[in-house]
């Protein structure tokens, strides 16, 4: 009982940020099917196995909670991180992780749907793609804000966007756009402040990556391997001086041997000692190392308008052994005396994000929401979040290696099949052929073995 003790205690916090009362049993019922150790997890299902004996009007009951109800999504994901983050051990470092994330989808009608790059499958197809940032720290990771990206055929058409709920001030903006907004966010919330990393999709943009430096923040963000530097001695030309009574020239020049180069090439260009093995951390099965060479450079995006070089950054590099040429490349603002191994290590924090979206899918159907309509998909992924974060919350507490135990399902009548639980013989709606779990193995609590999101 101290389990669900717990998280009555948590959703009780979140149910506080709802608005109305009468919310609270949606919140429950909802966050306490996305524990289940059910298939499928959108509404009908979740009815099913939340209230089998009246499964109609729980489904009439969450649907109106996701789709419907008017609370906020950014005041729960606040309650959320308010709950997490005392748990999160910064002694090591605090991380700011963007990123975006696919999930696949058929026809035209659900909000955000067009043909784009899709992570999940690594290829384009019909998918949305939603931007998050994350709150990450060596011990656990958390988003605490996620956002649909809506692309351009979306917003310029206004009756499309009408039908699905898009709000009226939601207007086009870029990926990069959205999780600019998102870090801006994070500062006004008091957020502890922390080194952005991203993906070279972000990282590449040197517009990007000024605006985080305006905010005062570190990053450590992928690179592609044509971006352009000027390698250590390296620089461009003063202005050129006036002549005569003309205004003078405020731009840096460019001139042969005074040319920057691509990542790629000073990668290549390096002395073979330049290159030594860096470990990061312990994976499942081995320690995780790879051939790593950091340099200080500055980059040359459009420099030629400047009358400045950009401040000086690192460039690792991750070249492993064996492979013909570099495989990663990334540009941070740590300081200049930061050791390659604590610079490996930050670069490859990012991956805390990944698998936190495996398991959001995998274990809490973030993916599985089936709904068309703006709302009902950002409610449905914080309450993902929000379920994922109590077992994360509960790992913290006992210890990375230790389980964190889930909620029991309803006490059924023998041999009683509820619908949606994909072992009842009689008529299914469209909702219900997704969930196969048989009733017998739905109402155990999740075993052990399947009850832990691992951690590092």
């Amino acid at each position: 009982m101290e389990v669900e003790d717990e998280l009555e205690r948590y959703l009780d916090r979140l149910a506080g940020v709802l608005g109305h009362a009468d919310r609270r049993t949606g919140l429950m019922d909802y966050c306490r099917g996305l524990m289940l150790p059910i298939k499928r997890k959108s509404v009908e299902p979740l009815a099913a196995h939340v209230d089998p004996l009246h499964v109609q009007a729980k489904h009439q009951s969450l649907h109106h909670f996701v789709a419907k109800s008017a609370w906020s999504d950014e005041a729960v994901l606040r309650e959320v991180r308010a709950v997490v983050e005392p748990a999160l051990n910064f002694d090591r470092g605090c991380y700011w992780i963007i990123d975006d994330t696919g999930i696949p989808k058929q026809g035209t009608h659900s909000v955000g749907v067009t043909r784009q790059y899709c992570g999940q499958l690594g290829k384009t197809e019909n998918c949305q793609v939603a931007v998050s940032l994350s709150l990450a720290s060596d011990t656990g990771s958390l988003p605490i804000q996620w956002r649909l990206y809506l692309p351009k055929e979306w917003t310029g058409d206004l009756p499309r966007c009408h039908a699905a709920g898009v709000p009226e001030d939601i207007k086009f903006s870029t990926k990069i756009d959205i999780a600019l907004a998102q870090v801006k966010q994070a500062q006004d919330d008091g957020v502890p402040a922390g080194i952005v990393l991203a993906d070279p999709a972000y990282g590449d943009s040197a517009s990007f990556r000024d605006k985080l430096a305006a905010m005062g923040l570190r990053y450590a963000v992928g690179i592609r391997s044509a971006t352009s530097v000027w390698a250590p001695g390296v620089a461009p030309l003063p202005p050129e001086p006036t002549a005569g009574r003309g205004r003078p020239s405020k731009n840096l020049r460019r001139a042969p041997g005074h040319t920057p180069v691509s990542v790629k090439a000073l990668a290549l260009a390096l002395p073979g000692e330049a290159y030594q093995t860096v470990a990061w951390r312990e994976g499942t099965n081995e320690t995780l190392s790879s051939r790593f060479a950091a340099v200080r450079i500055r980059t040359a995006y459009r420099d030629y308008w400047q009358s400045t070089q950009r401040p000086e950054e690192w460039l690792p590099i991750e070249w492993p052994e064996g492979d013909a040429e570099p495989l990663k490349y990334f540009l941070s603002t740590l300081s200049a005396d930061t050791q390659i191994e604590q610079l490996v290590f930050v670069t490859k924090m990012r991956w805390r994000i990944e698998r936190d979206y495996r398991e959001l899918k995998q274990e809490f159907g973030l993916g599985q929401y089936e709904g068309r309509n703006w709302r009902g998909l950002h409610h449905h992924a914080t309450l993902c979040i929000a379920a994922y974060a109590f077992l994360l919350h509960q790992r913290l507490a006992l210890g990375s290696k230790k389980n964190a135990a889930r909620p029991k399902a309803p006490t059924l009548p023998k041999n009683y099949q509820p619908r949606g639980s994909g072992a009842s013989t009689t008529t299914r709606t469209r909702f219900d052929r997704h969930a196969s779990l048989s009733h017998r193995r739905s109402y155990r609590t999740l075993p052990a073995a399947m009850s832990v999101l691992r951690i590092g």
